[in-house]
């Protein structure tokens, strides 16, 4: 049984499709403690539509798959970003850039979960060898 995950920001994005012509579609996204979530528009929803034009089907591209987020751009009142998996793949946003932007959150969301991984790692290196230790002078009396 898995604990709820805590939601850190939640609102509109628009992601670039990878078919031949790179349309922009507009995609409720979900940031949490584990990635970004991203909701198709069911029908011709605008920007503040309710929550029963989401499909509750969800995308999750999740921090430990993921490599970074670059390319920011500003255009016409908008935040180009990319985010860049650990295969290599890239994927391409777009929003508003009025408030904080959401690349900004979501590479602080990325740095906070990889340095939670490195820290608990190094946790479990040093329980680990701390086992060892005690295990084997226990045998040697």
């Amino acid at each position: 049984m898995s604990l709820p995950v805590k939601v850190m920001r939640d609102g509109l994005l628009e992601k670039r499709s990878s078919g031949l012509l790179q349309l922009w579609k507009k995609k409720r996204c979900v940031l949490t403690e584990e990635g970004l979530r991203l909701h198709n528009c069911k029908g011709g929803g605008g920007g503040d539509a309710p929550s029963s034009a989401w499909s509750s089907k969800a995308k999750e591209l999740r921090f430990d798959r993921m490599a970074t987020v670059d390319c920011v751009e500003y255009k016409r009142g908008l935040v180009y970003f990319t985010v860049v998996m650990a295969t290599g793949k890239e994927i391409d946003f777009r929003c508003a850039q009025e408030g904080t932007a959401w690349n900004a959150e979501i590479a602080l969301a990325l740095v906070r979960y990889k340095n939670l991984q490195a820290v608990q790692t190094g946790r479990n290196r040093h329980l680990s060898t701390a086992h060892l230790g005690s295990t084997g002078e226990d045998e040697e009396l």
